[in-house]
């Protein structure tokens, strides 16, 4: 096995362009074979070490989210299984900002393409969706690519640690807003008049 490795890591090091373009093309690819995001990007903190395997990852992520908005705009009906999962997960109005669905992202078993779909419904136009998939994108990237190099050093209770707290900072970025709807406005007005 070490040696498997070892002849990897000598393929990247003397063919790096051609490994970055495909390890970039390995993240658009991941969703068709169904590989989740956290283990390519832990992959390319392995393969390319931190720094050089975060702009890839970031790259690859932003080109996958991309195709996404392409083929969500022009097959609407075929996103439909996504649809239904934001409803049932997040209900039918919610909208989730940019800094929810970056911390969201961190979570590993979350769907990286139902968060891209969040994304769609709070943007207003490609370039701004851009924007928000690039911001959304660095810090999993980041994080996941960086564990990639120290993942032997983490114990179990430090990951379950490390979910807990992203799953409180999604609380913390949480827009603050209520909705009230029309008829309980209203009937409150109609208790009062009579």
């Amino acid at each position: 096995m070490d040696e498997r490795l070892s002849v990897l890591y000598i393929m990247v090091e003397t063919h790096w362009l051609l490994a970055s373009i495909a390890f970039i093309s390995f993240h658009i690819l991941r969703q068709i074979l169904f590989i989740p995001v956290v283990i390519i990007c832990v992959a390319g903190g392995a393969l390319f070490g931190g720094l050089l395997g975060s702009v890839y990852s970031i790259i690859g992520l932003t080109l996958s989210s991309l195709l996404f908005y392409l083929l969500y705009n022009q097959m609407p009906k075929i996103f439909g299984k996504i649809l239904k999962m934001k409803e049932k997960w997040f209900g039918h109005r919610a909208e989730l900002s940019v800094g929810q669905v970056t911390v969201l992202r961190l979570i590993p078993f979350i769907h990286f393409h139902l968060l891209s779909l969040c994304l769609i419904e709070t943007t207003k136009n490609f370039r701004e969706y851009v924007r928000a998939s690039i911001i959304a994108n660095i810090p999993i990237a980041i994080i996941y690519t960086v564990f990639g190099q120290f993942i032997r050093e983490f114990s179990p209770s430090m990951i379950l640690l490390l979910l807990l707290l992203l799953s409180g900072l999604f609380f913390l970025v949480k827009d603050k807003y209520v909705i009230i709807k029309w008829e309980k406005f209203f009937q409150k007005d109609k208790a009062r008049s009579s």
